[in-house]
């Protein structure tokens, strides 16, 4: 029952940020830094995001990959449907498509190094969930190629310097993409600090391997 009434927490939890991130995708940042236009390079899904990674680790450590897995899905559903009805829906599509190959692989990357040093597993899995999930993400919910899933957003398709700075041009998702990219990563190496923070709290089960 613990295990049970945990499991719908994190679930709950993960849907919420599914479906925040996915909103806030469709919002780029304003205003100029150091002479770059933030609105080429950034969204503020990428500040929310990461912390679907910190759920899926410490969850994973509390319960083990067959429990973080169940989170995944039961997030999974309940976001990408809450998304269908919040946000357009090839964002839903995206997400959805993302998020699960993405957080699925982050749960293989940390069970396998799990008895690393603490900060190692949750580390180098969200890193490499979020490159994973990035890609899919941003290839699917902007790119041309995938227009059949729906209409492109014309702000996001619109020519752009890469990154705001560099003098070849491409659709502005690219450098969303990239601009995005960088953020997780940083956001990830920050989050390490709840994730040391809350291992003493959330504790692994006694089934479970420490770390």
């Amino acid at each position: 029952m613990l295990t049970q009434r945990h499991t719908l927490i994190y679930a709950l939890v993960m849907a919420a940020i599914v479906v925040a991130s996915n909103i806030l995708v469709q919002f780029h940042l304003t205003g100029v830094l150091f002479g770059i236009a933030l609105g080429d390079l950034l969204t503020w899904g990428a500040f929310t995001y990461p912390v679907a990674f910190l759920v899926t680790d410490l969850a994973n450590r509390q319960f083990g990959p067959a429990t973080a897995r169940r989170i995944v899905y039961v997030g999974f559903i309940v976001g990408v449907a809450l998304s269908f009805w919040l946000s357009e829906p090839r964002i839903a599509i995206a997400s959805g498509t993302a998020f699960l190959i993405g957080q699925l692989l982050d749960i293989s990357v940390f069970n396998e190094l799990r008895r690393k040093s603490w900060w190692k597993a949750p580390l180098a899995a969200s890193m490499i969930g979020t490159v994973i999930d990035t890609v899919l993400f941003f290839s699917i919910a902007f790119a041309s190629v995938f227009a059949f899933i729906g209409p492109n957003l014309e702000f996001a398709a619109a020519q752009a310097p890469i990154l705001g700075v560099m003098a070849t041009e491409a659709p502005r998702w690219i450098s969303w993409a990239l601009g995005d990219l960088v953020v997780k990563i940083v956001v990830g190496v920050v989050l390490l600090l709840p994730y040391g923070a809350l291992m003493n709290v959330l504790k692994p089960m006694p089934q479970v391997t420490a770390r």
